[in-house]
């Protein structure tokens, strides 16, 4: 039965152990976010030129990291009158859901996947590709909006872009290490301090790699949790995980038979879509913006069991 004859969900017991591990995530990257900035303030970065990056970086994100994500993969907005089954599929789901109606995007491409990028759930915007629509049947694709649209209502983009904040600082600091070297050395310079100012700024630059590197896990491992749960929340609107779970087969073998030059320009929206751009898993999971389809194929599984029994 789908999201079209149901007008409310049970929630079937929140995941516990999901929700542990994703604050657990959360504690580890901002523990390790202060000890960044005790690094920092400590080893006297001038003041200016951190407040300076932070800002650059941060304004980045808040205003232009939608219209990016929105240009990179050719997206387009489309009205209801250009796709009207699409569009009351959200409308019905976004109701289910009780938030507003999320705006949807076309992207010309055979590949079949789909993503939703917004702060908030009042500008959000669903994509999916021309793929994705051709390949999945109705109440497939329902289930494929039904988890980006989960994904909108836990802010899942806001959590990500704050927990990926100051990593991406850190990022700035290790590529542009020669300027800020220089720049640290001169503030140290100016204020007649005879430490050492060469062994400083290498003190920062190996604590801004080491940051990277750590959060780098520490985020994708997020990423995970965050797919799982909008999964779960799927599975939950639309009354059948079995749904969702038949669509991702079918994504992963529309995935395969996208040419090698077409994944690789799609591989930088990865973190974005339901089912990444690659032929196969991730041998390393630890490094994936996504869980492997088969751990995915198997909590919906049990969620369908879980839901039998009610």
């Amino acid at each position: 039965m789908t999201a079209m004859a149901k007008s409310s969900r049970p929630w079937y017991g929140r995941d516990y152990g999901l929700s542990f591990r994703m604050g657990m995530t959360m504690f580890l990257l901002f523990a390790l976010y202060a000890a960044f900035i005790v690094v920092l303030w400590r080893l006297r970065v001038p003041r200016v030129t951190l407040v300076t990056i932070m800002i650059l970086v941060g304004v980045s994100q808040l205003f232009l990291s939608d219209k990016i994500v929105l240009w990179t993969s050719g997206a387009r907005l489309i009205e209801s009158q250009q796709a009207p089954q699409l569009h009351q599929m959200m409308a019905r789901l976004a109701q289910l859901a009780d938030m507003p109606t999320p705006k949807l995007a076309w992207i010309n491409h055979r590949m079949p996947n789909a993503f939703a990028i917004g702060k908030n759930p009042r500008n959000s915007v669903i994509a999916v590709t021309r793929g994705l629509v051709e390949r999945l049947e109705p109440a497939e694709l329902e289930a494929v909006l039904a988890h980006e649209l989960t994904h909108i209502k836990n802010r899942d983009a806001s959590v990500m872009s704050l927990a990926s904040f100051f990593a991406m600082v850190a990022s700035f600091i290790v590529q542009q290490f020669f300027f800020f070297g220089f720049a640290m050395e001169g503030n140290q310079r100016g204020g007649n301090r005879n430490s050492n100012g060469g062994q400083a700024v290498m003190v920062v630059w190996l604590a801004s790699v080491l940051v990277w590197a750590i959060s780098y896990v520490l985020i994708r491992t997020l990423s995970r949790y965050r797919e799982y749960a909008a999964d779960r929340g799927a599975a939950i609107l639309t009354g059948h995980p079995g749904y969702l779970a038949s669509a991702l087969e079918k994504i992963q073998s529309g995935v395969r038979v996208i040419p090698n030059r077409d994944l690789r320009q799609a591989e930088s929206m990865n973190a974005f879509y339901i089912f990444p751009a690659t032929r196969e898993n991730s041998v390393m999971e630890i490094f994936a913006t996504h869980p492997t389809l088969e751990h995915r194929l198997h909590r919906l599984e049990l969620m369908q069991q879980q839901m039998e029994k009610k």
